[in-house]
């Protein structure tokens, strides 16, 4: 359809309740990833809450505005917000 079309578009999330496009790419990359990083998650709804256990990335790092149900899988935390900690995680992660 084209865009201005009511009723056409959606936005390309998971919706609570629906299985995630992709899951066998994302199951791979989880396991060849060497950093992984959850923003902004409450650690309640899966598939998504449990790819921090399915990793095999030694950094896990969780980005929050608190700690989340699971917290304890992460082997690192910012607490703060993501506009703020994202930005610094990045120039941290690329050595700048």
């Amino acid at each position: 359809q084209r865009c201005g079309e009511p009723g056409g578009l959606r936005p390309h999330v998971v919706w609570f309740g629906e299985m995630p496009l992709y899951m066998d790419e994302i199951q791979d990359a989880l396991g060849m990833a060497d950093v992984f990083v959850a923003i902004g998650t409450s650690g309640k709804v899966y598939p998504a809450a449990g790819f921090v256990r399915a990793t095999r990335a030694k950094r896990k790092i969780e980005v929050n505005l608190e700690a989340s149900d699971v917290s304890g899988n992460f082997t690192e935390q910012r607490i703060g917000k993501a506009s703020v900690a994202v930005e610094a995680l990045v120039d941290e992660l690329l050595g700048g």
